[in-house]
């Protein structure tokens, strides 16, 4: 390619970053439109769609293997997937990944959410909403209860689940070999968010739950059209669904598929944190070294 060819393509994938900015900013004769997007850029964004799977035969599958991991929010790495928890004072094209991911529940946009990981049992969003939220009577609304008055509002204690109350997120997904193409692949099969249970988040209680499970190819859609800011360039922000297709996180391997019924690294190996992380790496170098060895003669 020449240089000039290069310099072109460059200045127009800049341009289609900048377009992930906040639309508008720098044409706007009030703050009122900000974020207004012209008719050009609405219609882009209507446009723009998730890149789709490629279709992978049974047959083209020369290996695979299923693997459970664990994304810790407290890791710098995953901090896109976490922030911001605090919505007040910003625009509404940045939401963490769990308000994007309950919004989309709520709204009926992503539909198949699951009680765990092998996407056996199928929740609704009625299902799960002692899972997100408790409510609770204080001793006063009990003395109203039982003289059969009505309780007052102010004695009905409400605590949601929000996205600061998210620890970590579990991860479903497959590695595989693709004989076709020669080339060792990827595909992400489920999320979930983990946070400790709500109904005794305020009493120092650090036992982590998963929430809910999403099939990710269902939330896909969603997850495409909310952005994620990544670093110190604003202009450079890219969608969850790229994030995470890319891995563009930290995730640990805590489960792979197994003759043991799948069971997790700390069922065999237990009360032993360093351990766990080594025969955490060894499985994922066991996946890493498989394309290797395909071309080992």
């Amino acid at each position: 390619m020449s240089w000039k060819g290069f310099l072109v393509n460059g200045f127009m994938m800049m341009t289609i970053a900048a377009s992930f900015g906040q639309a508008n900013i720098l044409n706007a004769d009030s703050p009122e439109e900000i974020g207004k997007k012209s008719e050009a850029q609405a219609r882009v964004d209507r446009e723009d769609k998730p890149l789709e799977y490629g279709y992978v035969g049974d047959r083209d599958i020369l290996w695979s293997k299923g693997t459970w991991e664990i994304i810790d929010l407290d890791e710098r790495v995953n901090f896109p997937l976490y922030y911001p928890i605090d919505t007040n004072n910003i625009g509404q094209n940045r939401r963490s990944l769990y308000d994007v991911l309950i919004g989309a529940i709520k709204q009926g946009k992503i539909k198949n959410i699951y009680a765990d990981s092998y996407f056996n049992e199928k929740r609704t969003l009625k299902d799960i909403r002692a899972t997100l939220s408790k409510i609770d009577t204080t001793d006063l609304g009990i003395e109203q209860y039982n003289a059969g008055e009505e309780v007052d509002q102010q004695y009905i204690d409400r605590r949601d689940l929000g996205a600061a109350d998210i620890q970590e997120y579990h991860i479903r997904g497959l590695w595989y070999f693709d004989k076709r193409q020669a080339e060792l692949k990827y595909r992400l099969l489920g999320i979930a968010p983990v946070a400790p249970d709500v109904n005794f988040i305020d009493t120092g209680q650090t036992d982590l739950v998963e929430l809910f499970w999403v099939w990710y190819p269902d939330a896909r859609k969603v997850l495409n059209e909310a952005l994620v800011f990544t670093g110190g360039n604003t202009a450079q922000t890219i969608s969850f669904d790229h994030l995470l297709n890319a891995r563009r996180f930290n995730g640990v391997i805590y489960k792979e598929d197994n003759v043991y019924g799948d069971r997790a690294i700390d069922e065999y190996i237990t009360d032993n944190a360093f351990m766990q992380l080594l025969e955490s790496q060894r499985i994922k170098e066991q996946i890493r070294n498989f394309e290797q060895d395909v071309w080992s003669y």
